[in-house]
C-alpha cells in the first residue's frame, strides 16, 4: 500500500527527502508503531475513508507521519546550526502566541512544528536552557506587566496567574518570588503605588 503525501504537508522540505529515500524503519516501538497501527486500521476499515469523518482521519494521518518523518531526520536537522536557529526562533514565537494556554507543553510545541520532543529538548539545551524553563520565565515576565498595569488593579493575583497558564496560585506565588524577589501581591500593590506617584 503507498500514501502520496507531499513536503509541504509533512513540514519539511524538498532537499530532507534525500536523507528518507529508501530507508527501512522498523514499527517496534515509538512513532514509528503507532503510524504503522493507524496507517493499518485504516487500510483494514475501507468505510474510514468515505465516512463524513474521512478528510479529518486523513489529516491526522498526516500528522502522525509527519511526527516520525521530523524523528528520522532530526539527526540531519540537528546538524545545522542555520536550519537549528531558524526553528528555534519559530518555536519561540509559537511560545508567544501561545503563553495563554494552560496546555502548553513540550509534547504540544514538538506536535505544532513537527518535530520529536527530543529535538526540541535539544534545540532549547543549545540554547542553554529548558523549554519548561523557556515557557515558565516567558509566562511570569507577563503575569509581572499585567499585575503592574492599572486595568488590572482591582484583577486578583490568581486571575492573572491564571489566564496566563498557571493552574495553581501557591505555586506562581512562589516562582515569582524565586524570580522577583518578591510576592506577586506586593509587586501589584507597589506598581499600584508607583502609578498614583505615591
Amino acid at each position: 500500500m503507498f500514501f502520496r503525501i507531499s513536503c509541504s504537508c509533512l513540514g519539511i522540505a524538498q532537499a530532507e527527502v534525500r536523507h528518507l529515500a529508501g530507508l527501512r524503519v522498523s514499527a517496534a516501538g515509538g512513532v514509528a508503531a503507532l503510524v504503522s497501527q493507524f496507517l493499518a486500521a485504516l487500510i483494514g476499515e475501507d468505510g474510514l475513508w468515505k465516512a463524513t469523518n474521512g478528510r479529518r482521519l486523513a489529516l491526522n494521518a498526516v500528522d502522525v507521519i509527519a511526527l516520525l518523518v521530523a524523528e528520522l531526520l532530526a539527526p540531519y536537522r540537528s546538524g545545522s546550526p542555520e536550519n537549528g536557529g531558524e526553528m528555534l526562533a519559530r518555536i519561540r514565537s509559537y511560545i508567544e502566541e501561545n503563553l495563554m494556554d494552560p496546555d502548553l507543553s513540550p509534547e504540544s510545541i514538538a506536535r505544532a512544528h513537527h518535530i520529536s520532543v527530543r529535538y526540541l529538548h535539544k534545540l532549547f539545551q543549545g540554547d542553554g536552557t529548558t523549554v519548561g524553563t523557556h515557557v515558565r520565565q516567558r509566562r511570569l515576565a507577563a503575569c509581572r506587566f499585567d499585575l503592574g498595569r492599572v486595568s488590572n488593579r482591582r484583577r486578583s493575583v490568581a486571575a492573572v496567574a491564571q489566564s496566563w497558564g498557571f493552574a495553581s496560585p501557591s505555586h506562581f506565588s512562589r516562582l515569582f518570588r524565586q524570580a522577583y524577589g518578591e510576592s506577586p501581591r506586593a509587586w501589584q500593590v507597589s506598581a499600584s503605588a508607583r502609578e498614583r506617584g505615591l
